[in-house]
């Protein structure tokens, strides 16, 4: 059975035995540790999708338009807090997740969102990770659901992020073409722990990630 593999672990950079890649057990892991492979996805890119219009999000910098394929879906619940610091870090997370599965599904480590959205030892967490995919062969189809997104505002000005993935609805597509429909699992969800950090352009980049498959808290 495959699962998809974990976003960039990037606090320490220094995790399991599979630091970074998904080559070990076929992306299975049971520390917390980051992302790795893909293919070229056999749907043609559609249209680009409009990037969403965050709510109560106050910046000055022009935000790079994201494309993913068609077959491939990200669902973000718990977009709107009411509080338009918390609803901005919600939103500049979500664009993030979706900079790296764009660059995933275009085949390229240079696309110009993940930059935009990460910086320092994340950016590099994250362009190792789509790497991983590049050389592995894989991609993924389906849909995944981030829920529970709680944030909070620390005193330094940065922001911590908790939330979960559900990927019970996404699978591994190999080089062949072949999607492995694996069984849902406790695997199947994911705790995600990010901090964040605004930019002079108003954008809150995530700095560093840890993840914890499997974890009670995500389960249904």
């Amino acid at each position: 059975m495959s699962t998809r593999p974990y976003l960039p672990s990037t606090v320490a950079l220094v995790l399991s035995g599979c630091l970074l890649m998904t080559a070990c057990d076929g992306g299975k892991a049971e520390e917390p540790d980051p992302i790795a492979a893909t293919t070229p996805p056999t749907t043609a890119l559609v249209s680009p999708t409009p990037t969403p219009t965050p709510t109560n999000v106050s910046n000055t910098a022009e935000l790079p338009p994201i494309e993913l394929p068609s077959g491939a879906t990200n669902i973000f619940e718990d977009q709107h807090t009411g509080d338009p610091v918390k609803d901005a870090v919600l939103f500049d997370n979500q664009q993030w997740v979706n900079s790296l599965d764009e660059a995933i599904l275009k085949r390229s480590d240079k696309t110009t969102a993940i930059g935009f959205y990460s910086t320092d030892r994340a950016l590099e967490g994250s362009v190792t990770y789509v790497r991983g995919y590049l050389g592995k062969g894989d991609t993924w189809v389906g849909v995944t659901r981030f829920f529970d997104r709680k944030v909070t505002l620390v005193a330094d000005g940065s922001a911590n992020l908790i939330y979960c993935s559900d990927e019970s609805d996404s699978y591994i597509k190999n080089k062949a073409g072949k999607v492995d429909h694996n069984a849902t699992t406790a695997k199947s969800y994911v705790l995600y722990n990010t901090k964040l950090v605004k930019n002079k352009q108003g954008i809150w980049q995530t700095i560093s990630v840890l993840a914890d498959r499997g974890a009670k808290q995500c389960q249904p």
